[in-house]
């Protein structure tokens, strides 16, 4: 990948069942465009990254630390490290946009897909 691509362009992850992410990766940090099927729900589970998001598109159930909030457009999240969480898609869908640090190394193990638009933008 260059310095300059498009979203769409991006070689997807399959994270979950339902779930793909668009990641780009820098030496200190992973953008990620994660698009939900309508009420895909990932479950819970924690990792290394500190994890900050909002939603682009739809609505989101995020559980974090045991606390659960119903976001929609513009509504944001920090999931501190190794902190357990899940999400659960509304039923439209939805998409988000998440920033981890250190970087996902961890999707590298992961099925990719074909380059394709996304939900957004």
């Amino acid at each position: 990948m260059g310095v300059f691509d498009e979203v769409r362009a991006l070689r997807p992850y399959a994270i979950w069942e339902g779930a793909v992410a668009r990641a780009l990766h820098g030496e200190e940090l992973t953008v990620a465009v994660i698009d939900l099927a309508p009420n895909v729900a990932v479950p819970e589970h924690r990792h290394v990254n500190e994890q900050l998001g909002f939603v682009a598109e739809g609505s989101v159930t995020m559980t974090v630390g045991g606390e659960s909030r119903e976001l929609h457009r513009g509504g944001t999240y920090v999931i501190a490290s190794d902190l357990p969480h899940a999400a659960l898609a509304g039923p439209e869908g939805a998409t988000v946009v998440d920033v981890f640090s250190p970087p996902r190394e961890d999707w590298e193990a992961l099925q990719r897909l074909q380059p394709s638009p996304g939900a957004w933008p």
